[in-house]
């Protein structure tokens, strides 16, 4: 009698270990997810701080027009009509 309570026992113990290890949503699974979440998480950190530097930057360029001068000089290379441009060249490198 014993016995039989005791495989009834063993055997389902086998049945719930073997839904943690191996059944849907079992615990690889949720290992392997929780490594995702991680990873994204990870991303929309980095988006989020681009998204906060984008975002500074349209208010800059909304407040006056020193940003959009300075935007113009460093990246299109515009000069003002009464400016003179010189380009120092650096001989050292060689």
């Amino acid at each position: 009698m014993y016995r039989l309570l005791l495989l009834g026992l063993l055997m389902l113990l086998a049945g719930l270990q073997y839904r943690i290890w191996f059944g849907e949503a079992n615990v690889l699974q949720i290992v392997a997810l929780e490594r995702e979440i991680s990873a994204q998480s990870a991303k929309n950190d980095k988006l989020l701080l681009r998204n906060h530097q984008l975002e500074a930057e349209v208010i800059d360029l909304r407040k006056g027009l020193i940003a959009i001068e300075e935007r113009a000089r460093s990246e299109l290379g515009m000069v003002k009509p009464d400016e003179t441009f010189y380009q120092l060249i650096d001989n050292t490198r060689q």
